[in-house]
């Protein structure tokens, strides 16, 4: 992993309150979580017992995008904001087993990110980890590791994994969206994956359960989560519950949405391109 020159600071983390990194990462079975995680992990799978199954199956598409974006899009620069723990298979290692020369820039407000993720990828140069909050967009453009690290006059794929519900609308976090993407040079990527409401009751139970956690963790309509890509074109297969996206193989045989266990009915996920 790439290092600045800069003594390192890292701050301390409050283990007291639940983190949506950290709470994640104990849904995902992972071990970088506290009592207060833990407790934030129970509330979800109180609301919905399969809780842990979607974080499996949100970080499965992480893995089906970023593959898509490595293989057919030809992408070898990834820029992943609310990147979370490295738990299970992340952005870089499903990137740099397509193209082992693929850079990644990791983002996330959670300090213990920036810790766990230096020593985990103290070998990796191609990686870099940096703490920056989405909602100072201008912050993470600015950053002067990531500015090192990544070649902004050439693609970027823009990664919004999971992060969209933990905003309200009235944040405006398209705009966000917006201040970066439009730096970036046309044939970048947008890709996200969301909360979704299509009115069913584990939705809302999803909703319920992120707002007595975290106090965040909104549901939105599949035309309001389309409205996340700026007007941007979507590549096949669009917009999709993450058991039917396959960006890979778009025409494949999927099972009919009405097929899909209700929780593989909670999540969306979708990648535009910017022409």
């Amino acid at each position: 992993m790439a290092t600045s020159d800069a003594p390192d600071t890292t701050p301390e983390f409050d283990t007291s309150q639940p983190t949506i990194a950290r709470v994640y990462d104990a849904l995902l079975g992972g071990k970088d979580n506290f009592a207060a995680d833990r407790e934030g992990a129970a509330l979800y799978l109180k609301y919905v017992p399969d809780a842990g199954r979607c974080a499996i199956e949100n970080r499965e598409a992480l893995v089906k995008g970023v593959h898509y974006l490595a293989r057919v899009a030809g992408i070898d620069q990834f820029l992943d904001i609310g990147s979370g723990l490295p738990t299970q298979k992340n952005t870089h290692e499903a990137a740099q087993e397509i193209n082992p020369n693929a850079k990644v820039a990791y983002v996330d407000n959670d300090p213990i990110v920036l810790a766990h993720g230096r020593a985990l990828l103290a070998t990796n140069n191609s990686t870099i980890v940096v703490t920056a909050d989405l909602r100072e967009p201008q912050g993470i453009l600015d950053n002067q590791e990531i500015k090192d690290h990544l070649d902004f006059s050439r693609p970027i794929a823009l990664m919004i994994v999971g992060i969209h519900m933990h905003f309200h609308d009235d944040e405006k976090p398209d705009e966000w969206v917006r201040t970066i993407m439009d730096q970036l040079v046309p044939g970048s990527y947008l890709f996200i994956t969301d909360f979704v409401d299509t009115g069913e009751p584990l939705q809302k139970g999803m909703e319920r359960a992120g707002l007595e956690s975290l106090g965040n963790g909104w549901i939105r309509t599949p035309e309001r989560i389309e409205q996340h890509f700026l007007g941007m074109p979507l590549v096949p297969p669009g917009l999709d519950f993450l058991a039917r996206w396959f960006p890979e193989d778009p025409e494949g045989d999927v099972p009919a949405a009405e097929d899909l266990q209700p929780y593989q009915r909670i999540l969306m996920a979708g990648i535009a391109k910017k022409v």
